[in-house]
């Protein structure tokens, strides 16, 4: 049986995507949270506290990590790139672990291991 007619190949793809769209849902609301904190945002208005709100479960375990630097209104905050690279780093990680239960055949797994030698 071909990687191609595997029953295991497709929950594993659906399992990569689900876990990519994660990834870029979650990207997306921390990219807009850095812009807005960049760009002095007003943190009344209803889109600035909705992202607010909405990133600071993601935001907050980085919260300490480095200091955030203030200009005249602006916020660059660096715990939030932080964040953004981590789960990005953690993302790709469970897809290698995702990856890595895929049936593959003896041939295939030998031309592995020989790109692998070199």
């Amino acid at each position: 049986m071909d990687a191609q007619s595997s029953g295991s190949t497709q929950p594993l793809y659906r399992g990569t995507q689900i876990v990519w769209y994660i990834l870029g849902l979650v990207e997306v609301l921390l990219a807009f949270r850095f812009v807005l904190k960049l760009l002095g945002a007003n943190a009344e208005a209803g889109f600035t506290s909705f992202i607010y709100a909405v990133t600071a479960p993601f935001a907050t375990p980085f919260a300490a990590v480095f200091n955030v630097t203030k200009a005249q209104g602006s916020v660059f905050e660096w715990t939030t790139i932080l964040a953004m690279f981590v789960y990005y780093v953690v993302a790709w990680g469970i897809i290698k672990l995702l990856v890595m239960g895929k049936t593959v055949s003896t041939p295939e797994a030998a031309m592995k291991l020989d790109q692998q030698d070199k």
